[in-house]
């Protein structure tokens, strides 16, 4: 079966093609056959796409102001020149996207129909950096491939099992029955983590307590017992919860009261300064960036040192409020960009969670390999440093989905 995943960002487009041969899904991600990536903002006049396949890598400037023909021109690439994997597009079996917010119409894999796109459509407002792109890629995909069957895969479908008490916002009853409601994101990373760490472990991941960190430029923490996700720090949209990149997290939200009353910012303005100026950028005044901010901390930039204490504890407190879910912890583990790569952010999150008996060996956590247990063999609580795979993680909710249909 070839499956071709989409991956779209709010300034990204990333694409690969999985061919999966045999009556199984292999133990193990195997490497695409076909790979692409599109930056909208790899520059100011146009966007760069990257495609690698057969050993070859080629870069492509694109014409921003066309993002539906740059996505059929990157499909193109399967098919044509020395990135050439298959001999037409009609090969493919099925697509699999990447869709951020499902809302509460959808706790799982779903094939698109009209119906599915409306909903995508219609929860714009809560997701609208992702939201857009996804439906650009679906219609792409529909103008480019006709009738092929596409998947959505919903980030938010990992937390629709949340006990109402997390998933429940402390405001007039009637806006949760309008929709108003946590919800979570980054699931398909946080349920491909947590089985790949029972995995890793060899145990049941029904007999786990685990706490995921997902940390890139957007990050969220998830508390999953018996393998479900029991709360997440992300709520109705991403903003809430963690310091990000860019974004706020949580904050007072009488600040956006005081804001629009004292000082005349309107919506936009507000949606602008907490989604993109905010965050690690907001307080340095540099860069959402956390490789900027720890090479500036050691030059003594003293807002970059500020941005990065004020980060470790928040991921402090929601650790512990996860924790606190949870009623203890088996597992801690980090993945994404951050969590993947910092070793500072790894040991100075973990420092605050000696008291639990989790411990760190310092020089396994300096270059962990991928899938690794960087705790010390006396430490209560294992640390695992685990790649995330959400394109991998996509391509097997299509594969079920095919073999259920």
């Amino acid at each position: 079966m070839k499956i071709l995943v989409l991956n779209a960002g709010s300034s990204s487009q990333k694409s690969c093609l999985y061919e999966i041969t045999g009556e199984k899904l292999p133990e193990n991600p195997p490497k695409p056959i076909w790979e692409a990536a599109i930056d909208w903002t790899a520059n100011d006049d146009y966007g760069l796409m990257e495609i690698a396949a057969n050993g070859i890598e080629k870069k492509i400037k694109l014409n921003p102001e066309k993002r539906l023909e740059s996505i059929a021109k990157m499909l193109e690439t399967l098919r044509q020149g020395e990135t050439k994997v298959i001999d037409k597009l009609s090969d493919i079996d099925v697509v699999g996207h990447r869709v951020v917010h499902g809302g509460s119409d959808y706790s799982e894999a779903t094939f698109i129909t009209d119906k599915v796109k409306a909903t995508i459509k219609n929860l714009i407002p809560l997701a609208p950096t992702h939201n857009p792109n996804h439906l650009e890629g679906i219609e792409a995909i529909e103008k480019t491939l006709g009738n092929v069957a596409q998947i959505a895969v919903f980030d938010t479908a990992f937390h629709s099992k949340m006990p109402k008490k997390a998933a429940v916002y402390p405001i007039p009853y009637e806006w949760f029955e309008k929709g108003i409601r946590r919800y979570g994101f980054h699931g398909t990373s946080h349920k491909y983590c947590v089985q790949k760490t029972a995995k890793i472990l060899g145990k049941p991941l029904e007999s786990l307590r685990i706490i995921t960190c997902h940390l890139g430029n957007g990050a969220s923490l998830a508390a999953v017992r018996n393998g479900i996700s029991i709360n997440t720090t992300m709520g109705f949209t991403p903003l809430e919860g963690l310091m990000m990149g860019t974004r706020s997290g949580s904050i007072d939200p009488a600040i956006l009261i005081y804001l629009m009353r004292e000082h005349g910012l309107d919506t936009e303005k507000l949606n602008t300064i907490l989604n993109k100026e905010s965050g690690l950028k907001g307080i340095s005044g540099k860069s959402g960036d956390m490789r900027y901010i720890t090479t500036a901390m050691q030059e003594g930039d003293e807002r970059a040192q500020l941005a990065f204490d004020i980060y470790i504890h928040q991921l402090h407190c929601c650790i512990g409020k996860m924790l606190a879910s949870l009623g203890g912890m088996d597992v801690l583990v980090f993945t994404a960009g951050i969590g993947e790569r910092s070793v500072i952010v790894r040991e100075k999150t973990c420092e605050n969670f000696e008291f639990l008996g989790l411990k760190i060996d310092k020089e396994k956590n300096i270059k962990p390999g991928i899938d690794t247990d960087i705790s010390t063999s006396d430490s209560t609580v294992r640390i695992l440093v685990v790649h995330t795979e959400e394109d991998w993680a996509i391509a097997c909710e299509c594969w079920q989905k095919m073999n259920q249909a």
